[in-house]
């Protein structure tokens, strides 16, 4: 069994359990597209930093970690099949083979079959309720007559987004024409630990912010602290630390860590000058209103 990631990398290595599984489960000449999912035991519930951790780990620790954060396979496509290549037929007759591919080999955990309807009121309800599970950002909206274009994304991912506050604790740009918002919410002393950064904020934005902000004084909790432009990346951020008083009103999609931090960019929506940093939800509160 050979597991690849999207960019190429074999990483069957990492994912013993999986590649045991495959033996006894799975027929020969199958391909398999999906996603890899790592349940955290001690928490209950997915974790994105749990699947990193055993993505990143060589072999000799891949056991240990395997009991610990058990790996499983959402199937959303099959590409191959009993060695016939099925890249050209259409989503739909794709989709009734990885049905009939389930129910022949009763196939269960650590495979699942990801759920799938042409019913749009119980996608939007899937849309509303599923995504209150940790790690469940959203719905995949695939034409039933595409064939599979590989390295091409021919269908649209509709992420849930929630309104919910932060403290704005530091900016890039100036006081005045602030570009993005580094956020913060405190933690169960009282210390503002940094969550996540906006978008570029638009023009009448940035101007409505620029009015309110006021430099850092001494003592600032996030004095020496770096910032990353993006979510695993090593460059660096220009930031300038500003009074943390300002609560900002946020929406943001469900990827957020399991410490609380929002794993892509947030959308600034206002100011909310009428709440205070008491309002703002603690850390680790994920998208809970203030």
């Amino acid at each position: 069994m050979l597991v690849q990631t999207r960019r190429g990398s074999l990483v069957q290595d990492r994912f013993p359990d999986l590649v045991a599984a495959a033996e006894q489960q799975l027929p020969h000449g199958l391909v398999l597209d999906g996603e890899l999912v790592v349940w955290d035991v001690e928490a209950g519930r997915l974790s994105f930093e749990a699947l990193q951790r055993r993505a990143a780990t060589r072999a000799r620790g891949a056991a240990s970690l395997a009991a610990r954060w058990p790996a499983y396979f959402v199937a959303f496509d099959v590409l191959q099949l009993d060695g016939q290549e099925l890249l050209t037929s259409p989503y739909k007759e794709r989709r009734a083979l990885l049905e009939q591919l389930f129910t022949d080999h009763a196939l269960t955990a650590p495979w699942t079959l990801c759920p799938m309807t042409t019913d749009l009121a119980k996608a939007r309800e899937w849309l509303q309720t599923w995504t209150d599970v940790s790690g469940v950002e959203g719905i995949v909206v695939k034409p039933l007559t595409s064939r599979y274009l590989p390295a091409y994304r021919g269908w649209t991912k509709i992420r849930r987004r929630d309104t919910t506050e932060a403290v704005i604790g530091a900016i890039t740009g100036t006081l005045a024409r602030p570009q993005l918002l580094n956020l913060g919410r405190h933690d169960q002393t009282g210390r503002l630990r940094a969550v996540g950064r906006t978008a570029p904020l638009r023009p009448d934005a940035a101007r409505q912010v620029g009015e309110h902000l006021a430099a850092a004084g001494p003592g600032h909790p996030w004095t020496g602290v770096r910032f990353a432009a993006s979510w695993g990346s090593r460059e660096a951020l220009d930031a300038v630390l500003v009074h943390p008083e300002l609560v900002a009103e946020i929406s943001a999609d469900r990827a957020i860590d399991h410490g609380g931090v929002f794993r892509h960019p947030v959308s600034f929506q206002r100011l909310r000058l009428d709440a205070s940093t008491d309002d703002v939800p603690r850390l680790g509160a994920g998208l809970a209103a203030g």
